[in-house]
Parts: structure tokens; sequence; C-alpha cells
């Protein structure tokens, strides 16, 4: 069962940040979304037998360096994982109060691992989404950072986050400013595993949630034939280390 006790968060920044994404066989404009959401759900420690399996996925077949994010085998999880339905459970409840009914069962799900995460955004892949991850670890003493808002979430087994995929993000160190490799020492636990699902943002639920504003520079759209993110009208890139918007090259 969800415990509420973190009500949505509204972020505003003063540049225009647009999300040019597919919508079937055209090019559509949004603006990117400066809203978060989050809470803290109930959900049950993952099974030792399973713990175990991940370990050794990541340790022989990953090889997760320092801010990689990198996918798990879920089918296999789930057969170690008497408590996974009471996880998605557990997330879909929360989205529905949330007002997003039903979307989560119509949504792709992964499993995934990230050694802290290098800021990134992910709208040039999938712009047509909204990320909604459900952190399944304990405390690492790690945040998810969106270095724009100016928002930290600390990490920990029951985390949940809604956010749309072109706001640049990254998981660091708590007591850190941005992304730094030595921060994650080999012989220290810093993985955090998580669900994700890839919300539709042209759900009028999903993009009511985040307050998403549509086909607002038509004209570039009409002109583009791949996904990207610009900055007041530039094409942008975010650095890796500071989670910083750059030109790209």
């Amino acid at each position: 069962m969800a415990r509420m006790n973190q009500s949505p968060q509204l972020h505003r920044v003063s540049d225009m940040l647009t999300s040019y994404f597919w919508s079937g066989d055209t090019i559509r404009s949004r603006r990117v979304s400066d809203t978060v959401l989050t809470g803290t759900l109930d959900v049950p420690v993952p099974p030792v037998r399973l713990l175990a399996d991940w370990e050794r996925e990541i340790s022989s077949n990953l090889v997760l360096e320092p801010g990689d994010v990198e996918v798990m085998p879920l089918a296999r999880a789930r057969a170690r994982w008497p408590d996974y339905t009471r996880c998605v459970q557990a997330v879909s409840n929360w989205t529905g109060a949330l007002g997003l009914p039903e979307v989560l069962a119509s949504s792709d799900v992964a499993l995934m691992a990230c050694r802290g995460a290098r800021y990134h955004h992910d709208g040039e892949q999938y712009g047509s989404a909204a990320f909604c991850n459900l952190f399944l670890s304990e405390d690492r003493g790690l945040d998810l950072h969106f270095p724009s808002l100016g928002l930290r979430i600390p990490l920990t087994r029951g985390t949940a986050v809604i956010f749309d995929t072109g706001q640049p993000h990254g998981v660091i160190q708590r007591g850190s400013s941005g992304f730094n490799a030595a921060d994650f020492a080999p012989d220290q636990d810093y993985v955090q595993i998580f669900l994700t699902w890839e919300l539709p943002i042209e759900d009028a639920h999903v993009g009511h949630a985040l307050n998403v504003a549509f086909d607002i520079a038509p004209s570039t759209s009409s002109q583009l034939d791949a996904e990207q993110v610009r900055l007041n009208g530039e094409q942008v890139i975010v650095c890796p280390e500071t989670g910083r918007w750059r030109p790209v090259d």
C-alpha cells in the first residue's frame, strides 16, 4: 500500500525547453515538463535468492562501470520474485491516485540497474514518453538529481518517481554537487535496481499530470526528421558531469 508522504512537486524554469518527438509518422513538439511526481511506496524486500541472482548478473554479465545504466533480465527475475505483482500493484495504486488510471497496465516495463548515472536526458529516444520508476534497493546514499530543477530525491526502497524523459537527470552521491566516477569505488555497493515504465506522453492523463503543453513549435517540427531536445530553439545535449545543457557540437 502506498504511503503518500510526498505530494506532487512543481518546479519552474524560465528557459523554453522543447521536445520534438515522433507521433505516428510525424514529428510533434511539446514543452519539456518541469513537473516531477514522487512518493514512497510500501514494497517488500526482494528475496535473498533474487538479490543473489542480481548480484551475479551484474558482476558476470553487465560489469557495471560508474555511471552505467543497463537492462536486467526481467522474465528471469519474475520467476524468483513472488512479490513482483505486489510491487506492480503498489505503483498502479499510486499512479491511479495521481489521476493516471490504467496507464501502467498498458505501458512497457523493464528492469534496470545503475551504478550511479551520468547526467543525461532521454528525449532523443523516448521523447514520446514519461518515465515511471520504482526503486527496489536499500538506501546507498544516492540521490536522483534533476539539476535544472534544483531537485534531489533520496533513493530508498520504495521510492517512486514520474518525470519527463527530456528533463536532465542523474544519480549521484548525496553529498556531491555533480557526477564523479571516482565517487563510486568498486569495493562499495552503489548499485540501484529499479523497475521502469514508459508512460505515453500523449495520453491525456499523463499530459495533464505533468502539465505538458503540446504543439508549441509546429513550424520547426515540420522540418525535423529525428527526435531531439532544443533549448530556446537550439539543439542541446547534457554535460554528463554537471548536468548543464550545452550546444550540440
